[in-house]
């Protein structure tokens, strides 16, 4: 029987605060829940997910070239923050072969003008923003299609 293929999904800082951190622009799920439904997802997709979260820039990079050493179908990668001031984060993103779908729960452009510049958009395969925790699930079907 063939090994369902893998999908990583990163998350960057803040994000373990999901659920209590600002709902009204982040929602209230936690991370915990789209993770969960992520998993019942994936497993009607057919594939295998390796989701994890760091508030830290080098995880992030070092997760990203792990998605690639192991071989992974896709990475969806919520970078936060790390979106508008990482050129480490661009690198890394460029720098694999593995396609990265980067999700945002909100719209950085209707937000404040310093969340308008995406250096991480700049090196993903697909950008989607604004979905909430939706645009996981998005991300998710994408990436299987990939």
């Amino acid at each position: 029987m063939a090994t369902p293929p893998l999908i990583f999904v990163l998350n960057g800082p803040n994000l373990n605060l999901l659920g209590s951190r600002e709902p009204e622009i982040y929602g209230t799920d936690t991370l915990d829940v789209i993770a969960e439904r992520l998993g019942a997802q994936a497993d009607a997709l057919g594939v295998t997910l390796d989701i994890r979260q760091s508030n830290h820039e080098g995880h992030l990079i070092d997760w990203l070239h792990e998605a690639q050493a192991k071989g992974a179908k896709a990475v969806i990668l919520n970078p936060g923050g790390y979106s508008h001031t990482s050129v480490a984060l661009h690198d890394a993103v460029k720098s694999i072969a593995t396609p990265v779908i980067e999700v945002h729960l909100s719209d950085p452009e209707k937000r404040e003008s310093f969340r308008h510049s995406d250096l991480v958009a700049l090196a993903a395969t697909r950008l989607i923003k604004g979905e909430g925790a939706r645009g996981y699930s998005l991300a998710l079907d994408a990436a299987a299609r990939l």
